[in-house]
């Protein structure tokens, strides 16, 4: 809507004029933090005080629509940390022996009926982005381990036990409620693995990344509000039409209704974009807002989405943000985009998912991620391989340790001196 206050002297002390006066308080009153004083003998004085801020609510809910469903550097910041994460290649460590075959693989790989594993990761990755939680549930059949699912972090809420720690979960769909006890007797592992980010003020809920940038979220979300609405208005700030007092009398309340409508009507909206704006005798337009100009509104626009993808870990070179050039170029800034926040994200999340699944099958297991097959750290690895192939104080089962391979009892003449071995 147009952003116009209309403010002169009253016009009578008619009951309806009571009535007009009133219609023209409210308007100021949907205009901003603005406050009036009439007077029939002078000009109107308008004093303006900017508000106290509002802030999103810190609540999954909140943090969901605004963060993820409405800004575009959050979404993207995401989506870039899930994909990366889950498309990296998943190994099995057993006593040292690296497997590319194993059961709990095959269960990562085709979680559940509805999901396969790259969507069931991405989902995984995306809760613990968006609310610092994430919880799996793990499914049983007659005796082994048979699905795992992803739950709603808005519809887990923590039972604590006699001790303080968690000793069930409660998930809750609207009146009905299903309990997961962690400590039922018979069961291979508990029900439900609670991954967090930490939190220097909660024992037993993470903080996300989004509340961190609650700030930065707010006033990214408000310049792009504010751009649209300038935009709607025909690209002009807001302001006051005033009506001073003259020898001819006041608006009468036919003449202030005509002129209210025509300034909407006549010059609101994009389609009326650069239409003069023609004032009687008496009317005068001030402005009463900054123009984006004044309020460095790219650069504050651009210093907020850094924010966000700083606080997500997310280089903002790769999100095409101007103004920031910590990283020479593209490649570089991928790589330290996945030693930075990927693998570290993604091995701590394989940790906690093998420590909670190990005696589901009755062994220790570790699960890494192939940094070899990770294209982003190509040259990286390549120079590695290199120099520890090179190095001819290094047994060959030093070699394969060294670039991440287990040990091996074949001859050395089956292995490359290049340290690029059998898996």
């Amino acid at each position: 809507m147009l952003r116009w206050t209309l403010k002169g002297p009253a016009r009578s002390r008619s009951p309806q004029i009571h009535k007009a006066k009133s219609n023209a308080t409210d308007l100021a009153a949907d205009t901003g933090a603005l406050e009036g004083k009439n007077s029939r003998t002078g000009a109107l004085v308008s004093v303006h005080q900017t508000g106290r801020p509002r802030w999103t609510p810190r609540d999954y809910g909140a943090l969901a629509l605004q963060g993820y469903a409405r800004n575009p550097i959050v979404y993207r910041s995401i989506r870039m940390i899930s994909e990366a994460a889950a498309s990296a290649t998943v190994y099995c460590l057993v006593g040292g022996e690296r497997l590319t075959e194993h059961p709990v693989l095959n269960l990562l790989h085709h979680p559940n009926e509805r999901q396969d594993g790259a969507t069931w990761l991405e989902s995984l990755y995306g809760h613990l982005l968006v609310s610092g939680n994430a919880y799996i549930e793990a499914v049983f059949g007659a005796s082994s381990l048979k699905e795992l699912h992803c739950l709603r972090p808005d519809r887990m809420k923590v039972v604590p036990g006699p001790n303080g720690w968690p000793d069930a979960y409660d998930y809750t769909i609207g009146n009905r409620a299903v309990r997961f006890h962690q400590n039922d007797d018979g069961a291979l592992v508990p029900p439900i693995l609670h991954i967090t980010l930490f939190h220097p003020h909660d024992d037993h809920y993470g903080l996300s990344p989004l509340e961190a940038a609650q700030t930065s979220l707010d006033v990214h979300n408000a310049a792009a509000s504010w751009n649209k609405a300038l935009l709607d208005n025909s690209a002009r700030p807001s302001g006051a039409l005033v009506y001073a007092a003259s020898e001819a009398g006041n608006l009468s309340d036919e003449q202030f209704e005509r002129l209210k409508k025509e300034l909407e009507e006549g010059y609101q909206g994009a389609m009326n974009a650069g239409r003069p704006l023609l004032l009687e005798g008496g009317l005068d337009w001030k402005s009463m807002s900054m123009s984006p100009r004044d309020m460095d509104f790219i650069d504050a626009k651009n210093s907020a989405a850094r924010e966000i993808a700083l606080a997500f870990g997310v280089p903002p070179m790769l999100l095409g943000i101007p103004g920031d050039n910590t990283y020479s170029n593209y490649a570089e800034a991928n790589r330290a985009f996945w030693r930075q926040t990927v693998l570290p994200l993604a091995s701590r999340c394989l940790q906690n998912i093998a420590r909670w699944l190990s005696p589901a099958y009755d062994e220790t297991f570790d699960l890494k991620i192939d940094l070899d097959l990770v294209s982003a750290l190509a040259s990286e690895r390549e120079a590695l391989w290199n120099r520890v192939g090179n190095a001819s104080f290094l047994t060959e089962n030093e070699k394969r340790t060294a670039v991440g391979y287990s040990p091996t009892d074949a001859p050395m003449s089956t292995t490359r001196s290049t340290g690029e071995g059998g898996k």
